[in-house]
């Protein structure tokens, strides 16, 4: 019995396959300090658990229409209006299980399998961009997020890998791994260029939006011309510690009703009392949440202070997201490690930090170095003892 190629060659989110990995050092009675997950460490704020048990014990247990609840939608509008600086009708949303099954669904829905038609996604990025695209048919082209442009991408390459073929944008700010954020100058620079394309759309990954350090989040779609061709994704995963919840939400006016078909055709409907979660937690108080922004927040500048005290290692000050990204290069000389996967490998074994290595999330940008992900969405104490743990590892290794 075969299995067919497309599923053979899935990629992955590699964040689990290297988890796996930890896990397995942990069962063995190894001490392992762990910032590969991109997920809150916090507990899900006690409310919004209540509004579960609630629904549960009203009997809401049974299937919902494939959109959501109407409830959610209309809190979810109420929500992307306010914070977007857009007006979003309640009908033009969907509720999914979690924000992720939205990649998919929306490159179903405006790529054709097989006829090469285009997706421009970032890279690095989060890897399930481009499993997703190859295994809906369509044909990838990663554009290079670049470290002298803060980890944006150069907008003259982005105009010259658009062609006929390209039906859809990929973009993700904050962004994962990098974190960084891009700003409305940037965003316009973009919209500018899109809408030179009447079949080009916008897939915008926003799931870190309350996660902005130091100024006040963009989208792009609330730019004159652009909420029409932009598909807003975001959850309450990493806003309100609920990735297990698995609740996610998009809005588009005119692909609204097919991301709910494709919904349909997949899983249905989002979990009944998980939908009354996410309206608890959209709309009960914000006060837990905006405490746990306050922290990551901390912790980003704890974690790049640190890190750019070691020899061989710069880290650029992300804008938000709880992910740093940096630079390793000179690090891997000093260590005789011929990338930054085998100083990854290294540091798990030999030091007990997991961390993630820059092929995790795409192919290396030629002339950018090696890099390495750290996610600070762990304590502070956690924080500083890993750096310990790589600066002693670096300072015993470069001796030999």
């Amino acid at each position: 019995m075969e299995i067919s190629e497309r599923t053979r060659s899935l990629g992955t989110e590699n964040a689990f396959v290297v988890l796996k990995e930890v896990n397995e050092l942990i069962s063995k009675g190894k001490d392992i300090v762990n910032f590969c997950i991109g997920q809150p460490d916090f507990d899900t704020p006690e409310y919004i658990k209540q509004a579960a048990i609630k629904a549960i014990k009203d009997g809401k247990t049974g299937y919902t229409a494939s959109p959501g609840i109407p409830e959610l939608r209309e809190a979810v509008a109420k929500y992307l209006s306010e914070t977007r600086k857009i007006s979003v009708n309640p009908d033009s949303v969907v509720v999914s299980n979690g924000a992720k099954p939205f990649i998919g669904y929306t490159i179903l829905c405006v790529t054709d399998y097989g006829k090469g038609d285009e997706v421009l996604y970032p890279n690095p990025g989060f890897p399930i961009y481009e499993s997703q695209i190859v295994a809906n048919g369509a044909k990838p082209v990663p554009l290079p997020l670049l470290e002298s442009k803060g980890y944006s991408f150069d907008l003259e390459y982005l105009k010259s890998k658009i062609s006929k073929k390209t039906r859809l944008l990929i973009l993700n700010s904050p962004h994962n791994p990098t974190g960084a954020v891009l700003d409305r100058k940037t965003l316009k620079a973009i919209s500018d260029i899109v809408q030179e394309y009447e079949n080009l759309w916008v897939f915008s990954d926003e799931v870190y939006s309350r996660m902005v350090h130091d100024f006040g989040f963009e989208s792009i779609a609330s730019l004159p011309g652009m909420q029409e061709r932009t598909i807003i994704v975001d959850g309450v995963s990493k806003t309100y510690a609920m990735t297990g919840w698995r609740i996610g939400y998009a809005s588009n006016e005119k692909l609204s009703p097919y991301l709910a078909r494709w919904v349909t055709n997949t899983d249905s409907c989002a979990a009944h009392p998980n939908q009354y979660a996410a309206l608890a937690a959209l709309t009960g108080p914000q006060d837990e949440s905006n405490k746990m922004m306050l922290s990551f927040k901390r912790r980003r500048d704890i974690i790049v202070d640190e890190l750019n005290k070691i020899e061989g290692i710069k880290c650029l000050r992300p804008g938000g997201a709880f992910y740093v990204w940096p630079k390793v290069t000179e690090a891997c000389e000093l260590v005789k490690a011929k990338d930054s996967e085998e100083f990854r490998k290294r540091l798990l074994h030999d030091s007990g930090v997991a961390v993630l290595s820059d092929i995790h999330f795409g192919h290396r940008n030629k002339g950018e170095g090696e890099h390495i992900r750290f996610s600070y969405a762990t304590s502070e104490i956690n924080i500083r003892e890993g750096i310990r743990r790589i600066k002693q590892f670096i300072e015993v290794n470069k001796k030999n």
